[in-house]
């Protein structure tokens, strides 16, 4: 064969490593990582010219779809489709024998031991297996934890999960924040995902054709939201230097751009349709001090920023988040300059105080307001903020299996004045300096960037092993952040506090975007 420059013998070496430990090849962009390459660019090159001198092969359909190729075979095989799995809830087993699959070849598995599946349903949205995918399985009845999995349970139900081995149970996890795991003691596994073929023709139409910039970003949580509903990010700012580290850890393409605000020259942001920021809140909050335009730090007036933004670039809207008091501010005061300002640039403007717990089955008692302006008023009038949700989460069902033991009180001065008064592991508390409150709604009280501040801000729960405050891990995701998302290793417990407890909530996010995208679609 070719002989293959040091590089492309150093990705080929990669490939063949990664598909040997994890069942399934890289995507390009892990490929990218670890050449640490700046752009795709040059893995495609790479990778073009791997496949042009007979070393692998690619399925153009597939996501992972790269292949060790095999002398002598052909490059296509047929493996049978067997049937329906489902991404969702689990389903009877379906199976539909006679239909095949192509792929191809793969000199890592024995064609013997494949079978493909179709897909039904949503839960493995963030892992890139949608409705309507087929995914190519290799048959094994055991797997290691976080591969995803064909489990049946309950006898003749099927399901397609992730799966994770805890200390009486298993635990089978959805890639899709909006769904809770299953936990089940016994469970048969049929096979582990090496392919996902797309299915194109079924697919609806996601062009995000409209792009938004991202202000007083944080960890991404406006981001988030919008993403899931087709919006594309063209721009990323804030202040906080850490944040990036948490920022660009989960997202491709756009990434955090640090700086002030108010150094930053308008017309050199790029286009864009929707401006989106929950411009800084300690200014009005309940919690902060409540100066307003008149905060000392200069907090409140990073508002005229925005102004200053949607005046230069005119887009066709904006989507604000502040706390609940902004609107009562100075008795009003403040809210109606904001209004007139953002009227005075041309906008129809709607806003409402939405809770994360009637909103976005979150269990945290959140209220913030959501301003929405369009510059179209035919959008305007078709725009209503989301309906109320049932709210079926609890803060139990997004606690972690095991929890360091710095983070517990036992055995700490201030155990002696918890003990008593923490006992209901279903209930959330907060010390107040000289007693604990109990929060009576059953779910989480607001978390706020004071958590990062130390002392006993981040809120209380008992567990199994004793009373803790919760991690910086169970605050993001009770702010509606996905099960996937990453924290960094290296970044301290009170920056991540402050960085979840300053963010908005994911799913009350999308649940307006999706109405934004409504209006203007």
């Amino acid at each position: 064969m070719p002989t293959l420059t040091k590089r492309q013998k150093q990705i080929l070496d990669y490939i063949k490593t990664f598909i040997d430990k994890n069942g399934y090849s890289p995507t390009f962009e892990e490929i990218r990582k670890f050449l640490k390459l700046k752009a795709l660019s040059g893995v495609y090159q790479h990778v073009s010219v791997l496949i042009d001198k007979g070393y692998i092969t690619r399925d153009e359909n597939a996501t992972r779809g790269l292949g060790i190729r095999k002398p002598g075979k052909n490059d296509v095989i047929e493996i049978p489709l067997v049937g329906v799995i489902a991404a969702g809830q689990p389903i009877e087993a379906i199976e539909n024998r006679g239909e095949t699959v192509t792929i191809a070849r793969d000199s890592y598995f024995d064609p013997e031991q494949l079978y493909a599946l179709r897909v039904a349903g949503d839960s493995m949205v963030d892992d890139g297996i949608f409705d309507g995918d087929t995914v190519v399985i290799k048959k094994q009845e055991s797997a290691d934890d976080g591969q995803t999995v064909v489990a049946i349970i309950d006898k003749n139900e099927a399901t397609l999960k992730r799966i994770y081995r805890e200390r009486n149970k298993i635990r089978l996890q959805p890639a899709n924040q909006s769904l809770l795991p299953i936990f089940r003691t016994q469970v048969t596994i049929q096979g582990v995902v090496v392919k996902i073929i797309r299915n194109f023709n079924n697919e609806p139409q996601k062009t995000k054709e409209f792009k938004t910039i991202d202000l007083f970003a944080g960890v991404g949580g406006i981001r988030l939201g919008f993403e899931k509903t087709e919006f594309e990010t063209v721009f990323a700012n804030d202040f906080e230097q850490q944040c990036k580290d948490t920022y660009d850890l989960n997202f491709d393409g756009t990434k955090l751009f640090i700086e002030d605000i108010q150094k930053i020259n308008e017309k050199k942001i790029p286009d864009f349709d929707f401006l989106l920021g929950g411009f800084p809140c300690q200014a009005f909050s309940i919690a902060g001090y409540r100066q307003g335009f008149d905060d000392e730090k200069g907090r409140g007036n990073l508002f005229y920023d925005v102004a200053r933004i949607l005046k230069e670039k005119k887009p066709m809207g904006f989507m604000l988040e502040n706390v609940k008091n902004l609107k009562g501010h100075d008795k009003g005061k403040t809210f109606k300059i904001i209004t007139d300002t953002l009227e005075g640039l041309g906008y129809h403007i709607k806003s409402k105080v939405l809770n994360s717990m009637e909103y976005g089955n979150v269990p945290q008692n959140r209220e913030r307001i959501y301003i929405v302006g369009f510059k179209d008023k035919k959008h305007y009038e078709k725009f209503s903020f989301p309906s109320t949700v049932k709210l079926t989460k609890k803060v139990t069902d997004l606690l972690e299996e095991n929890v360091d033991e710095k983070y517990y009180y036992n055995g700490k001065p201030l155990y002696k004045k918890l003990k008593d008064e923490v006992t209901n592991r279903n209930t959330v508390y907060q010390w107040r300096r000289k007693y604990v409150r109990e929060n009576k709604k059953g779910v989480c009280p607001p978390l706020t960037a004071n958590m990062g501040m130390g002392g006993h801000n981040v809120p209380i729960i008992r567990d199994k092993k004793g009373i803790r405050k919760l991690t910086p891990l169970e605050c993001a995701r009770i702010q509606g952040f996905p099960m996937n998302y990453k924290l960094p290793k290296h970044t301290s417990d009170s920056a991540l506090y402050k960085q979840f407890g300053n963010s908005v909530t994911v799913p009350v996010v999308k649940a307006v975007a999706v109405q934004i995208k409504k209006a203007i679609s």
